[in-house]
């Protein structure tokens, strides 16, 4: 069986992520979203007592299929729309049959929905798988996934699920907590917070930082003492801008969306729902309240 993880036409509302990569590349729960839903895909598809062949499956990138959806394609050959009537689940044989996505399916709109999947994914963390180097006094109250190569020095604290990639370099004495995912080839820093975030390869946080309910494109490098808010202070849903209009997020508590390459001065603070397009930069005590391409 051949599964083909296709991406939408229009992929304005996951800028500044998408104006560097495919969707489908974009990272959460510990790999891309393309290998995420190939391997959700692959699993429910082992349970089969007779399994599919000679069966090409086309899947949307922007498109997380329940298990009860993925077996009405398989077995009744139907095609799942979205709410948009678009297409997003089918296989390549043609189809009269369309049925709606269920409430379980998450269908992904903008890039902090990202955050959803991610959520999904690593809640499901239900052992540790540790390759690389845990040093004396770390704490670990949760379930984590650590790469080959990757060190956790003196003084980390993880609380909850965590999965952190190869060659990466944690602490001394950091925090992190939520459903955090951080990628390759990253460096967190001295007594930094990361809560509930995707750090995607490369990605570098100076000491004494804050990142939380946030998206980090690659290579991005935050100096030391950058800082963002994430809750408004009168408790309602962050908006953020989309094609020059205030887009409700859904979520309560929600920090930025950075694209690839950025670097932020020391003590760069953000206002939340604010997003920063790839290879553009800040100054040192500079307030980011605005987007910034």
């Amino acid at each position: 069986m051949k599964i083909n993880v296709f991406n939408p036409d229009n992929c304005i509302g996951f800028e500044p992520l998408t104006c560097t990569r495919q969707l489908s590349n974009c990272e959460a729960g510990g790999s891309t979203i393309e290998n995420l839903l190939k391997d959700k895909i692959s699993m429910l598809i082992s349970s089969f007592t007779i399994k599919p062949n000679n069966i090409e499956l086309n899947i949307r990138s922007d498109f997380w299929p329940s298990e009860k959806i993925l077996i009405s394609v398989l077995k009744d050959k139907v095609a799942v729309v979205n709410s948009n009537n678009s297409p997003v689940c089918f296989i390549t044989e043609n189809t009269d049959k369309t049925i709606n996505s269920d409430e379980n399916c998450i269908e992904l709109n903008y890039s902090w929905d990202l955050l959803k999947i991610n959520e999904v994914i690593i809640k499901q963390l239900d052992e540790n798988k540790i390759a690389g180097t845990v040093r004396e006094n770390v704490v670990i109250d949760g379930k984590i996934t650590v790469g080959e190569g990757t060190v956790l020095l003196p003084g980390v604290y993880i609380e909850g699920n965590a999965v952190i990639g190869s060659n990466c370099k944690i602490g001394p004495n950091c925090y992190i907590r939520g459903n955090t995912h951080i990628g390759n080839n990253c460096h967190v820093g001295q007594a930094v917070e990361i809560k509930n975030s995707i750090l995607m390869n490369k990605v570098s946080v100076g000491h004494l930082s804050y990142v939380g309910d946030a998206v980090l494109g690659e290579k991005t490098n935050f100096g030391a003492g950058t800082v963002m808010a994430n809750l408004r202070h009168d408790g309602k849903n962050h908006k953020s801008i989309i094609d020059r209009h205030a887009v409700d997020t859904g979520r309560r508590k929600f920090g930025v969306i950075i694209g690839d390459n950025v670097h932020t001065g020391i003590n760069t603070s953000f206002f939340p729902g604010r997003k920063m397009w790839p290879g553009t930069d800040t100054r040192p005590g500079e307030t980011v309240s605005r987007d910034k391409k």
